[in-house]
């Protein structure tokens, strides 16, 4: 009885503490910062398809664990509208997979747009990502993009952000 309420409180805590640290990624040390207005940027956000993580076999690989990924779109804009003209997926390799988004979208102040990459779509490997494309008719305060990840099961849970950095056009 002892050990199953040992192993019960490990796995809560476990828990728990993936879910605090995915949090943490939430509110980031810059978040006060001002962002200059754009019209429009290329942005890059990387994926994850899976974490690697363990020791080694005796081939040199290690195990893999597969995560879905919900990709948001945030217009940060109190008042102004902004367009969101493709979001496409590259593997890890560089080849393009497809266009999340198939037909420009325009987003309304404040809304948020979002689009999954599943758990099951390995496809894009560990170093994949999204080139994402916005444009605006006047200046506006840039989209935060941003990528959740996770994983969770009975006794464990993963999670973890990643943040989408402007690229020249």
């Amino acid at each position: 009885m002892h050990k199953r309420r040992l192993s019960s409180f490990r796995a809560c805590f476990l828990t728990t503490l993936a879910l605090l640290l995915g949090l943490t990624a939430w509110f980031p040390a810059n978040a006060s910062a001002q962002r200059a207005l754009s019209d429009g940027q290329y942005l890059y956000l990387p994926i994850y398809s899976f974490v690697r993580h363990g020791d080694a076999d005796r081939s040199g690989a290690t195990a893999q664990l597969p995560v879905s990924a919900l990709v948001s779109i945030h217009n940060t804009d109190m008042q102004r509208s902004l367009r969101v003209l493709s979001a496409r997926f590259f593997s890890t390799q560089g080849d393009f997979l497809r266009n999340a988004v198939p037909a420009p979208r325009t987003l309304k102040p404040m809304e948020t747009m979002e689009f999954m990459v599943e758990r099951r779509d390995i496809a894009g490997g560990s170093g994949s990502n999204f080139v994402i494309q916005w444009q605006a008719d006047t200046p506006v305060s840039p989209p935060l993009v941003q990528a959740l990840h996770v994983e969770l099961q009975t006794n464990r849970a993963l999670s973890f952000i990643t943040e989408a950095v402007v690229i020249a056009r």
